[in-house]
């Protein structure tokens, strides 16, 4: 019985021998489109088999709460802290075998709504306002990064294993920094007194904009009228950034070798060029953010000939408390850095709409400010954003600062023709920024109309600056009307139902009275005098917009 028992405890030895263990530190390169950002992966297996540690993700610190393997196959729970300090709970999956790992990275999820969601509330979970600000999102979130962008899918990380060691544990984070509200505001920079128009790199290309593509992208904005039609905005989202020289100066990353003379380019062809940085540490995707270099940065940006910034919160939320004090002095550091820069920069504010930053996103110097989470490419997303969540905020928008629903998807082909021509004619209704976001490389006929109709662009970037509100609705349909600095009137007639309905634009309801020429600016035909209403068939998802004179 001795013998047998000997026998036993040396073959369980001898399994226990030969099973896997994870424990140690493993690393990755989380993006490869560029210089590379690093993952790591720091575990520890128990005699039970169980699995804790943490995951540097270069969007996030994850700490991992429970995890099992079993065979080849690794399950990991993980939580982080999210935008308001929410906590959030993802799930990693991975394959071991022998030093070398595969690492399912989740999709990201930023909170909020937008692409269907979009990011939420300042810090990276809470929701962003939906309809009125402080209301709960309509929907569940997603969010950007290298591994697929605005709502991106799960990506696929190989690693190797480092060191067998036992992780030390994460330092503690440190307290969130407070900061006061502003007591004197930022001086305006005397731009953007229309909204300004341009095109982004984000909705289309994600992490694979480079200098060659921007350069092919402002040939393409000049060559097809894009530019005289007004879109001069040539703006690099996130993923150009590198890191820090020793001096401390913001670095790019090889994908653009000469941001100077790529800015000298785009000039060339009467354009101007746009960036993308944060607040906090880190941008959304992970990349060197400005905190604690807003000044240098600034400055840096003005070396280069940049004409527009989007600063976006992102890590913010892990450096900053959340309190609409803190968020407005933060943003209000860039405003006067933009101001002490040497150069006149469009300061774009990307904070979700959060914390009422319509009642002081003017005050820290923005141009303009976005209203809710990001925007997708579908209907559902489309019209949550722009029919649902805009109303009551068109008292903060005129000259120089603007609510800005987020970018334009038009042409990206999740959507109907139909269906991006209502997007264009409510985003020039709400007098918003309007940044295209299609390859104008290869721009269909179609889409190339309802980006440059010069007679619905002109509602957008009419000089009284008025945003057009919502003045009848009735079930699915819906008149919309704005103020022009002739007199007159733009209207839309629209149709969010699934089935073609007849809509009516009562003068009433506009606020005229009596006969009006009035013209249908997508048809660009006269309609002759019309009294008192104006009635039209308008098919599923679609608009009528016209333009009834003074």
């Amino acid at each position: 019985m001795k013998w047998l028992h000997l026998s036993a405890l040396a073959v369980l030895s001898v399994a226990l021998a030969g099973a896997q263990t994870v424990t140690g530190r493993w690393t990755g390169n989380f993006s490869t489109a560029d210089n590379g950002l690093e993952i790591v992966v720091a575990l520890n297996q128990a005699a039970d088999g169980t699995v804790t540690g943490y995951i540097l993700n270069p969007r996030s610190t994850d700490t991992i709460t429970s995890g099992k393997i079993e065979g080849n196959n690794v399950t990991l729970e993980a939580e982080r802290t999210g935008r308001g300090g929410v906590v959030q709970k993802v799930t990693y999956t991975a394959t071991v075998d022998g030093g070398k790992m595969k690492l399912t990275v989740p999709a990201p999820n930023f909170g909020g709504q937008g692409r269907g969601a979009g990011r939420g509330a300042p810090g990276a979970g809470g929701p962003p306002p939906a309809g009125a600000p402080g209301a709960p999102p309509a929907a569940p979130a997603a969010g950007r990064g290298p591994g697929g962008g605005r709502g991106g899918q799960p990506q696929v990380v190989e690693l190797a294993r480092v060191s067998t060691d036992v992780p030390a544990p994460l330092p503690p984070r440190p307290a969130p920094v407070s900061l006061p509200m502003p007591t004197t505001a930022v001086k305006y920079n005397g731009m953007a007194k229309t909204p300004p128009m341009g095109w982004n790199s984000w909705n289309k290309f994600q992490n694979k904009v480079s200098d060659k593509m921007v350069r092919e992208m402002a040939d393409a904005i000049a060559k097809t009228g894009m530019g005289k039609a007004g879109y001069v905005y040539v703006n690099i989202d996130d993923t150009w950034e590198a890191g820090r020289d020793a001096a401390g100066n913001i670095t790019t990353n090889n994908k653009f070798p000469d941001m100077k003379a790529l800015s000298d380019y785009v000039h060339s062809k009467g354009l101007k060029l746009g960036i993308y940085s944060s607040p906090g540490p880190k941008t959304c995707a992970g990349y060197e953010g400005s905190y604690r270099h807003e000044e240098q940065d600034a400055k840096t940006y003005a070396a280069w000939g940049i004409d527009y910034l989007k600063y976006d919160w992102c890590s913010a939320s892990q450096v900053y408390d959340n309190t609409q004090a803190t968020m407005a002095a933060a943003y209000a550091k860039m405003g006067n850095a933009l101001l002490n820069s040497g150069r006149t920069i469009v300061y774009s504010l990307c904070q979700y709409g959060n914390l009422d930053v319509g009642e002081w996103g003017e005050k820290v110097g923005g141009n303009l400010w976005r209203t809710t989470g990001d925007i997708s490419d579908r209907w559902a997303s489309m019209e949550n954003i722009g029919f649902k969540l805009q109303p009551g905020r068109e008292k903060f928008a005129g000259p120089g600062h603007w609510n800005d629903p987020d970018m334009l998807e038009v042409g990206n082909g999740g959507m109907t023709d139909i269906e991006y021509q209502t997007h264009q004619s409510l985003w020039c209704l709400l007098a918003a920024p309007l940044l295209a976001g299609n390859d104008i490389r290869d721009m269909k006929p179609s889409i190339a109309e309802i980006l440059m109709n010069k007679e619905v662009l002109a509602i957008d970037q009419d000089k009284l600056g008025k945003q057009g509100v919502r003045v009848a609705q009735e079930g699915t349909v819906e008149v919309w009307a704005k103020p022009l600095a002739d007199g007159g009137y733009a209207v839309g007639l629209f149709n969010r139902g699934d089935a073609a309905a007849k809509v009516t634009a009562k003068w009433s309801d506009v606020g005229v009275k009596g006969s009006h020429k009035v013209r249908d600016l997508w048809k660009h035909a006269d309609l002759g005098k019309v009294a008192d209403q104006y009635a039209a068939e308008v098919p599923s998802h679609g608009v009528v917009m016209i333009k009834i004179a003074k």
